[in-house]
């Protein structure tokens, strides 16, 4: 059986990175002819389609756990090379692709980072998607690690459990005596504004089927900012969820008020990463798992 090209590897990770075939022939300084000829022969080796020639472009089914295996070789290939060439020669630069939810973004994973070894020519690319969504871009291979919900493994990967991120539901004093005067009640849920961060986040709702025991269809401002989230909720606009690690302030200064004192919502988040024996991974792993006992419930 005909083995694959490592070169032709690169050209599919590139391609559904950058979106498009001019796109990645940039980024690879070849011509988008060499590009769509390399895609081409990659196609013809598999015997199947590997990307859809959409705007941006995708992969698809059969082309995922190519570009899976492209982002590993790459990894590996410049850590090797990275270790070849030594410190005094500058190393290779090795970028790791990263995918996690908005809030441990906003709270506690910068620091995993920041406890990393200082290694020259280390970087990484951050994506952020919703908890109940980033292990997509696992399966994908557009990533090399995320932090989720998902507890089950990512075919070719390793899951670890991280603990829970702790949710709790904050308003403004205000904005609770115009809405909740008289509890945080399943009618008075169904009316109340709700802030919300964007159409993948259910934790809201989550929690008031948890409370009201029924869903409820509140009124609902879409805020796809962590900061804007937080002074939306601020300035009285709607209620929410917010993570423990950032209402405490809120709550110590006054600003807001816990609408359901002795109630909130945990969140388990995992981390999962390919499985593979990679001197940056693990490090990154241990990091994130160091920082993860510290600071989730």
């Amino acid at each position: 059986m005909e083995g694959l090209d490592s070169a032709q590897l690169r050209t599919l990770a590139a391609v559904v990175a950058e979106g498009s075939f001019e796109a990645a022939a940039r980024l690879l300084h070849v011509t988008p002819s060499a590009v769509s000829q390399r895609i081409k022969a990659l196609e013809e080796t598999v015997g199947q389609v590997l990307v859809r020639r959409t705007r941006p472009c995708v992969a698809t089914e059969a082309g995922r756990p190519l570009l899976r295996l492209a982002g590993q070789l790459t990894l590996l290939e410049r850590e090797a090379l990275a270790d070849a060439r030594g410190p005094l020669a500058g190393g290779g630069r090795v970028r790791v692709a990263v995918v996690v939810n908005a809030d441990s973004l906003a709270t506690w994973f910068p620091a995993a980072l920041a406890r990393l070894p200082q290694r020259n020519g280390l970087s990484f690319d951050l994506r952020q998607d919703d908890q109940d969504h980033t292990a997509e871009l696992l399966r994908d291979g557009s990533v090399t690690a995320a932090v989720t919900a998902q507890r089950e493994a990512v075919q070719g990967c390793r899951v670890l459990r991280l603990g829970a991120m702790r949710y709790r539901a904050l308003a403004t004093p205000e904005f609770a005596a115009a809405q909740f005067a008289g509890g945080f009640t399943p009618s008075a849920l169904a009316g109340a504004p709700l802030v919300v961060f964007d159409r993948k986040d259910r934790v809201q709702h989550r929690f008031i089927r948890a409370v009201a025991g029924r869903p409820l269809d509140p009124p609902v401002h879409y805020v796809p900012s962590v900061p804007a989230f937080s002074e939306v909720i601020r300035l009285g606009l709607g209620w929410s969820l917010v993570p423990e690690q950032i209402a405490e302030a809120d709550l110590a200064a006054g600003r807001c008020v816990d609408l359901a004192p002795g109630q909130h919502l945990d969140v388990p988040l995992y981390w999962q990463h390919w499985r593979l024996e990679s001197e940056v991974l693990n490090a990154l792993t241990a990091a994130v798992r160091g920082v993860a006992a510290e600071t989730l419930r």
